[in-house]
């Protein structure tokens, strides 16, 4: 059997994994062991997978693999920070980025390969869409970061390249394994998805899944987050508002982590610190004020670090906890809104955009 045809068992959570095993003649308990060989232990040979038969672990050579994504670029930063470039098929690469920060450790995971939301301030956005990940080439971001390091992660962010909810059915099970008990362990509130703010998907993934959320707002009203963060055209704010404080209610220790990036003259002054305190009236909330990381060819500047903290200060005032993102690993152009990767652009921008969705909303 050619490896195109073998079953990559990184695509498989618990459940799925356990499905596998029953459906090839073997117990369920097998599945379970094999999740836990890999993530737990980072065995990726069938034949050091010791609790498993001579007969069971041949079987699994022919029908089964565990296939990881080629480490093209391991690039760290004198900060601490490590960036990898990860090669898929076709010449296509992504990125993830580890941050170290005290006993802290947060891998900052790729969704897709590129991006198709277009944001006018992100890196990413201009090397067009190529396709989603699998749930095995997300988790196995995870898999590097942890076997590569030997040690845990403590935090797991869906922040890198790609919109997560426009690829639900495949970040939903990665997710899965991250928290598992047999992997890696990691609180609900340890798992933070990004989005840029796809309502549908929010109110779904309400229903599917209890990991945090963050939404990359950027910008209190419509007129100027239509500019910035063009999916606010098809989901304003008027409905973007209203999902994000249905998915943490009834949780008393949730918040809404919002995603700001300080944009020079353009979403950084006090007459914006006030809109967004009215927007997010009632929404527990908590601010993450990003300043901007250039890249060539943009069209904004950073914002003075003065402005940054008077309107910082201005929403803590108001009760809304705000922290200003300190910058990490800029030098290797690991910094948010600078994951590029190498990506085939196969998108036709607002066209493949809608189609994106639709299938991806189902």
């Amino acid at each position: 059997m050619s490896t195109e045809e073998k079953i990559n068992l990184l695509d498989l959570d618990r459940q799925a994994m356990e499905a596998f095993f029953e459906g090839i003649g073997a117990k369920a308990f097998h599945g379970r062991n094999v999740l836990k060989w890999i993530h737990k232990h980072g065995v990726t040979d069938f034949d050091a997978m010791t609790d498993l038969s001579k007969r069971l672990r041949a079987q699994l050579k022919e029908i089964a693999e565990v296939r990881l994504p080629k480490v093209v670029l391991d690039q760290p930063a004198r900060d601490g920070t490590h960036k990898w470039v990860l090669e898929l098929d076709r010449h296509n690469r992504i990125e993830s980025v580890h941050i170290p920060d005290g006993d802290r450790a947060t891998l900052c995971v790729s969704s897709q390969v590129g991006c198709a939301l277009d944001c006018s301030f992100c890196s990413t956005a201009r090397q067009g869409f190529n396709r989603n990940l699998t749930s095995g080439e997300i988790i196995a971001q995870v898999w590097i970061a942890v076997h590569r390091f030997g040690k845990p992660l403590t935090n797991v962010v869906l922040m890198g390249m790609g919109e997560p909810l426009a690829n639900f059915d495949a970040v939903v099970p990665a997710m899965a394994v991250m928290q598992d008990d047999l992997t890696y362990m990691l609180s609900k509130y340890r798992v933070t998805i990004s989005t840029s703010g796809i309502v549908p998907a929010i109110y779904r993934l309400r229903e599917a899944s209890d990991v945090s959320l963050a939404v990359s707002l950027h910008a209190p009203t419509n007129e100027l987050r239509d500019q910035l963060v063009p999916i606010n055209r098809k989901y304003p704010l008027e409905a973007l508002i209203p999902a994000c404080r249905e998915y943490v209610r009834n949780d008393k220790r949730r918040k809404v982590t919002w995603e700001y990036v300080m944009l020079d003259g353009v979403n950084d002054g006090i007459q914006h610190a006030k809109a967004l305190i009215r927007l997010l009236e009632g929404t527990p909330s908590k601010m993450n004020l990003i300043p901007f990381n250039p890249f060539p060819g943009a069209p904004y500047r950073t914002s003075p670090p003065e402005r940054i903290e008077a309107f910082r200060q201005r929403l803590m005032k108001a009760g809304i906890i705000s922290i200003t993102r300190k910058t990490r690993g800029d030098e290797i152009d690991a910094a948010c809104g600078q994951l590029v990767g190498q990506v085939k652009d196969r998108s036709r921008r607002a066209l493949k955009l809608q189609r994106h969705l639709a299938r991806s909303l189902g």
